[in-house]
């Protein structure tokens, strides 16, 4: 058994609710960003493969936590380039964090 695989079994449960209300959220706050950086455009593509995820008739943890770590990584690089007018980075990383139990 590799390691990422035994995280990912000792890993909590994630409540697809609640990644469901963060998404809408998210979306929300996406459209008031002027601009199409890449950077923001990637969390874009993100967010609604997350969003597909969470639709889909097979709901699977694992997608969805590898959703929730691309848009983790997403916010840092928006943030990173600094062209995160308008959103609330750094509580979306922290809610991500906790979600993914971080």
């Amino acid at each position: 058994m590799t390691n990422g695989k035994r995280k990912a079994e000792s890993a909590p449960e994630i409540d697809l609710a609640e990644v469901a209300k963060l998404v809408e959220t998210l979306e929300r706050d996406l459209e008031k960003v002027r601009g199409g950086s890449r950077d923001v455009q990637i969390l874009r593509d993100e967010v609604e493969t997350l969003k597909n995820v969470l639709n889909s008739p097979v709901r699977r943890h694992h997608w969805v936590r590898e959703g929730l770590h691309g848009i983790r990584q997403g916010f840092e690089n928006v943030v990173d380039s600094a062209v995160a007018e308008g959103l609330r980075a750094g509580q979306y990383i922290a809610e991500i964090g906790r979600m993914l139990g971080m």
